[in-house]
């Protein structure tokens, strides 16, 4: 047996294998989308994430039966966590349910694809670069797209600041009333407790060209995540002034932050 076909035996199991077959994704006769997405890569990726999800994290997601099983979607949540833990979560559940599992694309930031081998890891197992181009034409292809309007502002919040929204772009909400896409709000509560930073060096991060250098353990917590995902909202597409656009966004903002309140309910511990 080779080393592949053994990593492979260890990693996906038979029924996972089915499971990621079954899901409908186009990719072209070398195995890839136009983005880089590849089937093989994400059976790797699953086998990996699993008993992260479970057993590390021991994630309870709510509700994800509620992100529509077809066309385009926008999966709009808070950020957190220093390192994009939550974006993998929520992937690996809507990838992982049972009835109409979707494999989503996850939006990240500049920086990541910068790092060498890590940019074209992530476009195999579903990543895009983080801009309103791409986005567009994921959901142009019917793509359940995962976004975090707060940006590296969300990830890299200090502890203090642990479930405070920062600012919304108004950007998600043109292209979901461009593209007739639902938006499914999802709350995020643990993440921010996996690398709690005390404190940010700009001016090393700076030196270093990366959004931000926490002070914080150099480890990931297995603080217990809770992922809430609301029902989806419908926006019309008519021309509005941005005045009324921003007050959409503003009401995706409130649904997040009562699905973070929910979140923060249920946790009857951090770890």
């Amino acid at each position: 047996m080779g080393l592949t076909s053994l990593i492979k035996s260890k990693l996906v199991s038979p029924a996972l294998e089915e499971h990621v077959n079954r899901i409908q994704k186009p990719i072209g006769s070398l195995g890839y989308d136009p983005w880089g997405y590849n089937n093989e890569a994400i059976k790797y990726g699953f086998g990996l994430l699993k008993p992260i999800y479970e057993r590390y994290f021991r994630v309870q997601a709510h509700g994800v039966e509620q992100i529509p099983s077809e066309g385009p979607v926008l999966i709009i949540a808070n950020h957190s966590g220093q390192l994009p833990i939550d974006g993998l979560l929520i992937g690996y559940a809507l990838a992982s349910r049972k009835e109409n599992p979707r494999i989503p694309r996850a939006m990240i930031e500049r920086f990541f694809p910068t790092v060498p081998w890590l940019g074209n890891l992530l476009n195999e197992v579903g990543a895009v670069l983080g801009d309103p181009v791409n986005c567009a034409k994921m959901l142009a292809n019917n793509e359940a797209v995962i976004v975090f309007p707060e940006g590296i502002r969300g990830s890299g919040k200090l502890y203090h600041d642990r479930y405070e929204l920062k600012r919304f772009g108004n950007g998600f909400m043109h292209l979901a009333m461009k593209y007739k896409a639902p938006i499914v709000p999802v709350g995020v509560v643990g993440c921010e407790e996996t690398i709690p930073a005390i404190a940010n060096i700009k001016p090393l991060a700076k030196a270093l060209g990366v959004p931000y250098v926490p002070v914080a353990l150099p480890m990931i917590l297995p603080a217990k995540v809770h992922l809430n995902f609301g029902p989806p909202m419908y926006f019309d597409d008519r021309e509005i002034p941005e005045e009324q656009v921003t007050e959409r966004v503003e009401a995706v903002k409130v649904e997040i932050n009562r699905l973070i309140d929910k979140g923060l309910s249920e946790r009857t511990r951090l770890f």
